[in-house]
């Protein structure tokens, strides 16, 4: 891991928000390095290992760089796991540069931080979850493994709020994993469970970064 005043960032590069409540949004995202699950579906394996160990003002500056070209109003932390890094001055620095700030974690390594949109993401194979996320979380994500059961999906509708929408997200939008995301979906309305989505990843489909 980097040095305390640096972090390890991946990339910083504009798109759009793919997936979620906030798909479409214009964001730039920050992709930090380091993930400690490293599940064997993820589309972002280069995140693991590398990049470059930059200062709090260098992913400014490249920020604000992108935002000459692209002024979008959110800024994406992703990875990897982002909250594996000491992310809160970045965040306060983002704040009191007037962006918005999405944060995208698994759930595992709990920080408090003044972001305005948190998504939360269990992985297998237990899908454990902080529960301190649960009040925060603005929304949970499940990718459509060819392991993930209805009872995972009962078990972490059951932790959060029914108010917080539960995607059931195609793993990289294969064909079958769509088809198991909409048997999934069938049976948790038979079960009784409320304010589950089905959800693809539109940058794929829109050949975005």
């Amino acid at each position: 891991m980097p040095r305390q005043r640096t972090l390890k960032i991946v990339e910083i590069f504009p798109s759009v928000q793919g997936e979620g409540l906030r798909q479409g949004e214009p964001m730039i995202f920050v992709r930090l390095g380091g993930c400690n699950l490293r599940c064997s579906f993820c589309d972002t394996k280069y995140a693991w290992l590398g990049g470059r160990d930059l200062e709090r003002s260098e992913i400014l500056d490249e920020i604000q760089r992108v935002r000459r070209r692209f002024p979008a109003e959110w800024v994406c932390l992703t990875g990897g796991e982002p909250l594996m890094q000491n992310v809160r001055p970045l965040v306060l620095a983002l704040k009191k540069a007037f962006l918005k700030i999405q944060v995208e974690t698994n759930g595992t390594i709990f920080k408090p931080l003044p972001v305005d949109w948190l998504t939360v993401s269990p992985k297998p194979k237990d899908y454990a979850c902080d529960p301190r996320f649960r009040r925060p979380a603005d929304e949970v994500k499940l990718i459509v493994t060819r392991g993930l059961a209805l009872s995972t999906v009962q078990k972490l509708r059951a932790e959060f709020p029914s108010e917080t929408t539960l995607f059931l997200q195609a793993e990289s939008n294969a064909p079958w994993s769509v088809a198991k995301a909409l048997r999934l979906q069938r049976r948790a309305l038979f079960h009784g469970l409320s304010n589950i989505r089905v959800s693809a990843q539109l940058h794929k489909i829109f050949r975005l970064p």
